[in-house]
């Protein structure tokens, strides 16, 4: 693959296409969302599904050197689509902001290594998981006070806002976390001991150190147990859920997934472990 060379500059689309009735608040593809069944029914009569992502998360969601979106889940999110029988429409935005969109209508759907928490299942639905991952605690090489997530008591971490990974490090006592927007500026953060340590998805990270192998960084522990990668969907549309549900099941079968995984992390994320 290509150098992730992230660029800075995001797309912020305007993708919302909203067409207003009297008492409905209309949903990303356009057309009011009453019932499970007009959100499935809509993003059909639009022909695609809008499709939130962060666009600089390598190898997740990222630009390429020609400045092309790609990434796993931007293939992923393709897929689904063309199952659902309409293209997808990717619409960037910060971490923090990809739930306000979907709660808003912005959105149908946010394709973005989502991991699937108590949380978050309380107030989305989430489809089938389509990938499994292990969280790294990961720091400098001279770093000799951090060997567990219990020595992140009192630290300095850096993730994205509102992340799974800025929770678990605030559930080990940290003193701050340092917000940012790529996993580029995560790891400048550690090199340069401004943040102690980060937390990240195991694959984030090896994908990091093979376009950076000589980075001074190494990881010192990681979850024992799988979190579950997911695509979540705002709550009680449960006849898209099932739609999208079919969609990575058929891809999975396929063994679609596993290639796409097998590209982008050089292992296969998808099958569960």
């Amino acid at each position: 693959m290509s150098t992730r060379r992230l660029l800075l500059k995001k797309a912020l689309a305007n993708s919302s296409m909203i067409l207003m009735t009297a008492a409905l608040c209309a949903c990303g593809s356009g057309v009011s969302s009453g019932t499970s069944a007009d959100q499935l029914s809509a993003v059909k009569s639009a022909g695609k599904v809008v499709v939130a992502m962060e666009g600089q998360w390598a190898p997740w969601t990222y630009h390429d050197e020609s400045g092309e979106l790609v990434g796993f889940d931007v293939e992923v999110a393709k897929g689904i689509a063309e199952k659902l029988g309409v293209t997808a429409e990717f619409v960037e935005g910060e971490w923090d902001s990809l739930f306000a969109g979907l709660d808003a209508g912005r959105y149908d759907m946010i394709c973005n290594g989502v991991e699937i928490t108590e949380e978050r299942a309380e107030k989305y639905e989430f489809s089938v998981p389509y990938g499994y991952i292990h969280t790294s605690l990961v720091v400098s090489k001279d770093n000799t006070d951090i060997h567990s997530f219990e020595d992140l008591k009192g630290k300095i971490t850096t993730n994205s806002i509102s992340s799974t990974y800025e929770a678990i490090a605030r559930s080990y006592g940290v003193a701050d976390v340092l917000g940012v927007d790529t996993i580029d500026e995560t790891m400048s953060l550690v090199l340069s001991g401004r943040a102690d340590a980060t937390l990240n998805a195991n694959v984030s990270f090896y994908d990091y150190m093979s376009v950076h192998p000589d980075a001074q960084l190494m990881e010192v522990a990681q979850t024992e147990d799988a979190s579950l990668v997911s695509v979540p969907i705002r709550k009680g549309e449960t006849a898209f859920k099932d739609a999208v549900d079919a969609a990575i099941e058929s891809l999975r079968a396929e063994g679609r997934l596993s290639e796409i995984s097998v590209k982008y992390f050089g292992s296969d994320i998808t099958g569960g472990k």
